[in-house]
């Protein structure tokens, strides 16, 4: 005859109450990561620009950048991609290389697109919005 388990309604017990904690903190997290994660598009009605538009991007960039001694010395040339957002207020965020050559010259970029001027944010629907931006910024001794 089999014996009966007397230890079942005490881990039922234990594992629905476990199972309710868990569900019971799931929306709330749920709602907290939905209020702070922000739209972030790729298409916009107008892109967003560097202080004085593409022409000043580039006087910026000649005026600006260290070709650094690394990349120099070792002939290092290319092209560096870089990715970032251009937040609703202009600001810079999200700095990333997506495509680095080396030799100091993907650090070089980051840094330039870090400490770059306010933009002029992008809008979409006659709203400012984030934008996700990529731009190539070319080496050549």
């Amino acid at each position: 005859m089999k014996r009966p388990n007397l230890n079942f309604p005490q881990k039922a017990i234990s594992i629905l109450a476990i199972a309710l904690l868990f569900f019971a903190f799931l929306p709330n997290q749920t709602a907290q990561a939905q209020t702070e994660a922000e739209e972030v598009f790729l298409e916009v009605d107008v892109q967003p620009q560097p202080k004085g538009g593409m022409e000043g991007w580039n006087s910026y960039l000649s005026e600006n950048l260290t070709y650094p001694a690394a990349a120099r010395e070792k002939k290092i040339e290319g092209t560096v991609v870089v990715m970032f957002i251009v937040r609703e207020d202009g600001a810079i965020d999200s700095v990333e290389i997506l495509r680095g050559i080396g030799g100091g010259c993907d650090e070089e970029v980051m840094r330039l697109v870090k400490e770059s001027p306010t933009w002029t944010p992008g809008k979409k629907d006659g709203e400012f919005v984030n934008v996700k931006m990529r731009l190539p910024v070319r080496f050549r001794l």
